[in-house]
């Protein structure tokens, strides 16, 4: 079947949200939305009708239709399965089912009909895979939310505690006779009182918050301009904050960061795209044992191509991939497998027909899963001893490889205070609020394979795991290269951008 257009109108036929798959011009797509009030009928029992060039398949569904625009020579048994899966993914998002609802919900529903339909070809997935592709939450960006309210609340409770004080003070002086300045907090009052001076504060600058507020006379009194404290600095709040994680015994090196927030990668589209850009995406799941051997070891990759010119819309892209690992490749239905399979071109099985443009278009995917223990890009082996001691190292596994901003999360035992720690190949930063300690590593590759880390906490063997790791790195695990693209017509070679993400979905050893 080829599946132009998806939509959800009410039943006076109004379009609430419309979806296209295939290249259409806007005039086209909303002529056609625009005709299917007229072409329904009263009293018919079928759920289709059609036109010279076009079927309309549609379902009621309460105060609803759900539409399908397709060609008139597809199948309209697959027509009408897809239709049921259209319509099982609306009560997902939309429980009242009102026009008010799919609105709202507007970009989630998209994003579930992309996941059905693909350049106008149905994709074999079902409900609970919709709905697992559909989910974007992120650990990371929980773990930064929390960081976030901790901090804010951190600094506002030591102002409010800061203001307290130099009230306090000020009511002090008066009792001794002084004046306090004009203002009751000291914000906008002189800088010079009756025996004292009140010291130049730079609402910029690390202050020590052990000094006293005030210091004694100086034999010439300063006659320039002096700014007193400034309360709700954002700077000043932050610095207080850290210098009291600081006296807990935490080692923070930059207030303005999310303290102890893990390490992750932004994947950027890159800046300076060519006309034709590709990006090979991959993504490993790994689950391994304390004592050794790997429990499973999944690899995701997908190759997506975006064209930026029409110019450049019909080429065949050529790759290799040195498959000596057993890799499970797949090529989009509308790529030509047998020349795939043949050659390893990417290439659509209609020459004639342009890739669209201006879309990240998924043309090759692939998947590998074992349980050797060999094929792990890093190995954990952790040793934690009854008398406290506790020992770990990595290895890289694999010598082509080249990981990016590594973190291997430990966690601690509760009670125990922070880890004292001996020796440390990288960084290390201990969250006393997660009771997690972070050892971090810019970088990994075959040069500095293998590193340790030394620390001492008292605490039985079991509180050490599950350790979580996370990197990326700009190798492809599973080898797949772009070589060169061209133009169909002419055999040119075209001008293309490339890059590789490898990156970790989930990494533990328990």
């Amino acid at each position: 079947m080829v599946l132009l257009a998806a939509a959800v109108c009410n039943r006076s036929g109004k379009v609430i949200i419309s979806r296209q798959f295939v290249e259409m011009t806007r005039s086209r797509i909303e002529g056609l939305l625009a005709a299917f009030p007229k072409l329904m009928g009263t009293g018919k029992q079928h759920t289709f009708v059609e036109t010279e060039s076009v079927r309309y398949v549609y379902q009621p569904l309460e105060k609803l239709y759900v539409l399908l625009i397709t060609t008139k020579a597809s199948n309209i048994l697959e027509d009408l399965e897809t239709l049921r899966l259209f319509a099982k993914v609306l009560p997902e998002y939309c429980r009242n089912m009102e026009e008010t609802d799919i609105v709202d919900q507007a970009f989630s529903l998209i994003f579930a009909f992309d996941e059905i339909v693909a350049l106008g070809y149905r994709e074999n997935v079902n409900l609970a895979q919709i709905r697992t592709f559909t989910e974007m939450d992120s650990h990371e960006e929980k773990v930064f939310q929390a960081v976030r309210q901790t901090q804010e609340k951190e600094a506002k409770d030591q102002m409010k505690k800061k203001a307290k004080e130099i009230q306090q003070r000020n009511r002090e002086m008066q009792k001794s006779g002084r004046n306090p300045g004009f203002t009751s907090g000291g914000g906008f009052g002189s800088g010079t009182y009756k025996n004292e001076t009140v010291p130049v504060i730079d609402s910029g600058s690390n202050v020590d918050s052990t000094k006293p507020a005030y210091s004694k006379p100086s034999s010439k009194p300063s006659t320039g301009p002096s700014r007193a404290l400034k309360l709700g600095s954002k700077k000043k709040d932050v610095d207080t904050f850290v210098g009291q994680l600081q006296s807990e015994g935490e080692r923070v090196t930059d207030s303005s960061k999310p303290l102890n927030a893990p390490i992750t990668k932004t994947i950027m589209p890159t800046a300076n795209q060519e006309s034709v850009h590709l990006v090979v995406e991959e993504k490993i799941s790994l689950t391994a044992g304390r004592d050794g051997g790997l429990q499973n070891m999944e690899i995701h990759g997908m190759l997506k191509l975006k064209i930026n010119d029409e110019k450049s819309s019909k080429v065949k892209v050529m790759i290799t991939h040195n498959d000596n690992k057993g890799i499970q490749l797949q090529t989009h239905p509308n790529i030509d497998k047998k020349l795939f399979t043949q050659s390893s071109v990417i290439s659509l099985k209609n020459p004639e027909k342009p890739f669209p443009v201006g879309q990240d278009i998924g043309v090759l995917k692939w998947r590998f899963q074992t349980q050797d223990e060999n094929n792990m890009p890093l190995s954990i082996n952790c040793w934690p001893n009854e008398n406290g001691e506790v020992n770990i190292e990595y290895e890289l596994e694999q010598d082509n490889m080249e990981l990016e901003d590594v973190q291997i999360n430990i966690p601690c035992p509760s009670g125990a205070g922070a880890p004292v720690v001996n020796e440390c190949d990288g960084d290390h930063q201990y969250d006393s609020h997660k009771k997690t300690l972070y050892w971090r590593l810019p970088f990994i590759d075959a040069s500095n394979k293998t590193g340790s880390m030394e620390f001492t906490i008292k605490g039985h063997p079991e509180d050490f795991f599950p350790i979580s790791v996370s990197f990326v790195s700009k190798r492809s695990y599973c080898d797949i290269i772009v070589n060169e693209v061209q133009q169909i017509d002419s055999g040119a070679p075209e001008k293309f951008s490339s890059e590789i993400v490898f990156f970790v979905e989930k990494y533990e050893i328990v």
